[in-house]
């Protein structure tokens, strides 16, 4: 399931065409529960890509500098260590 939280967002629908509106104060949060895949890659020469997906087709993708995947990892294992989801 693919939850989108968007504030601050309008469009304009006009000949087909899809146009921002308003300011450029929107932020967006995005949510993907129950995935059934997930995968890391190389993307460009300085970045990891992170990739998950559900089994209704949704993805979510986000690139993250090689310290910061160092740090989900480093975080993982200690949820792996102490925590009782690994259990």
């Amino acid at each position: 399931m693919l939850n989108l939280n968007i504030d601050e967002f309008m469009l304009e629908l006009k000949d087909g065409a899809l146009k921002n509106v308003g300011p450029a104060n929107k932020s967006a949060e995005a949510k993907l529960f129950d995935v059934a895949s997930a995968e890391a890659r190389a993307f460009g020469d300085k970045r990891v890509k992170l990739v998950f997906e559900d089994d209704e087709g949704n993805e979510v993708q986000v690139a993250l500098f090689p310290d910061d995947a160092s740090q989900v990892a480093r975080d993982i294992e200690a949820l792996e260590d102490d925590s009782p989801v690994f259990e």
